[in-house]
């Protein structure tokens, strides 16, 4: 599932491409909305809540999209050839300029505006809003801290708590913080200090589609997010991986043990050659 800062730009190029502008062609080919025809509409706004969009309407609708696991929205200039199959097209939202293909978006809605919060009220603190204030912070930290019994790992990933952060920043501020993802919530250090760095770390790739938290934008971009195996950046141990979470929630977790001490699974005995 991509993480809040794909979505916010996804969002940003959006609103660049369609806001203030009428649309040509609004094609939905989503089961539960092929009846509907936006064409003629004009797009208001697109706003990322979280790792949810809303494309607005001057007839005071919104679209409503989730990415989930392997949607996106691409653009093109009209008449260009799409990059993914045309059956994988759920949206096509068209202006004289640019063309917004929404391909795999599983989860859609046509809705009124005023209703967005019924969507998305149940989130925490969008981590990557731009109104976001001390207020934000307090209510975050009480979301997070609220959590207490449960792992680090799997309370970072937790929406409800804060809205923004998915799998490579979860692992990426364990490891910067020095510690386990396994945890426990309330064993953690400073935990204003875990939310005040997914912030910074989203917000540091908001703008851009790399995602460093190295602070390089080359080959070496993480500290140990899908480098199972290979030696840490800092100490040169091999990073462990393991499943964190359960059924539809369990993630892959990276870790150093010697630069995150604390409660992890035990090594799986590797499988004897024949």
């Amino acid at each position: 599932m991509p993480e809040g800062d794909t979505v916010y730009l996804a969002g940003k190029r959006l609103r660049a491409a369609l806001s203030g502008r009428t649309l040509l062609r609004g094609e939905l080919r989503h089961p539960r909305l092929v009846e509907h025809d936006l064409a003629g509409r004009t797009v208001l706004d697109v706003a990322s809540v979280g790792k949810h969009l809303f494309t607005r309407f001057d007839d005071g609708r919104s679209l409503h999209s989730h990415f989930r696991m392997d949607g996106s929205w691409h653009l093109y200039r009209p008449g260009m050839s799409w990059q993914r199959p045309a059956h994988e097209a759920r949206a096509i939202l068209e202006n004289a300029e640019r063309v917004a293909v929404g391909f795999a978006l599983h989860d859609m809605e046509l809705l009124p505006t005023t209703q967005e919060d019924r969507l998305v009220g149940h989130l925490g603190p969008d981590l990557l809003d731009p109104g976001w204030s001390d207020e934000h912070a307090a209510e975050a930290l009480r979301r997070f801290t609220a959590r207490g019994a449960s792992e680090v790992g799997s309370v970072l990933l937790e929406q409800r708590v804060m809205a923004g952060v998915g799998n490579l920043y979860k692992t990426e501020v364990c490891f910067l913080r020095g510690f386990s993802p396994w945890t426990l919530t309330r064993d953690v250090p400073d935990p204003a200090g875990v939310i005040a760095l997914s912030r910074e770390l989203l917000l540091r790739n908001a703008d851009r589609p790399e995602q460093s938290t190295t602070g390089d934008l080359g080959r070496n971009q993480h500290w140990v997010f899908e480098r199972g195996g290979q030696r840490c950046r800092r100490c040169g141990t091999r990073i462990r991986v393991a499943e964190q979470g359960a059924g539809v929630y369990a993630r892959l977790a990276y870790w150093c043990p010697r630069c995150q001490p604390g409660p992890a699974p035990a090594p799986q005995p590797r499988a004897p050659r024949r």
